[in-house]
């Protein structure tokens, strides 16, 4: 496993054998035409948003080997515009697992569909899924194992953000529950 793996990763249900990542590692591709476009003329920005959430949904439920639904979306970079006749490949990993969750990251590239150049980084995400049974109640995902130095980098980060992703939300929470007790808000 990774050097400085948090405490709960190593908790994760012992019964589940690691995966590599390479193991659920995928690529989604898709031609751009005129009804993916926006008003400025160029692919809307929730066309590439629903092709990251399809990538990393099937990322997420190859990993834990059944259902995953997404919890969360950080980070959205949308780094270029995608233009009509563009082949956009959507490039996902599972980059961290805790007990239930698993984050993946996704990366977009596009292309011109009629030209041998190469494709170009257009945007990028990071997605948190929950493993979820037929009752959609949580249940346990393997542990995933970096198997380059790209990919020990790659959790190490995630692990970065879901510190940052649960001190924002508790944050949040407490400032809610001080408000609530503060009574209700004037208009």
């Amino acid at each position: 496993m990774v050097d400085g793996m948090t405490k709960q990763a190593q908790d994760v249900d012992a019964d589940l054998p690691g995966k590599p990542t390479s193991a659920s590692r995928t690529t989604l591709s898709h031609i751009m035409t005129g009804s993916d476009t926006n008003l400025l003329g160029t692919v809307h920005g929730g066309v590439i948003m629903k092709l990251v959430d399809d990538a990393a949904g099937a990322v997420a439920g190859r990993h834990s080997e059944g259902p995953a639904v997404t919890a969360s979306m950080d980070e959205m970079a949308f780094l270029e515009p995608v233009r009509v006749g563009d082949l956009v490949h959507v490039k996902a990993q599972v980059n961290w697992t805790g007990r239930s969750s698993m984050e993946v990251g996704v990366r977009v590239l596009a292309e011109r569909w009629n030209e041998s150049t190469p494709a170009t980084q257009v945007g990028s995400a990071y997605l948190v899924f929950a493993a979820v049974d037929a009752d959609g109640k949580p249940r346990p995902v393997p542990p995933v194992i970096p198997e380059t130095e790209r990919d020990k980098r790659r959790y190490q980060e995630a692990e970065i953000r879901r510190t940052h992703r649960l001190a924002r939300r508790r944050a949040i929470k407490d400032l809610r529950a001080r408000r609530a007790a503060e009574g209700p808000e004037e208009l």
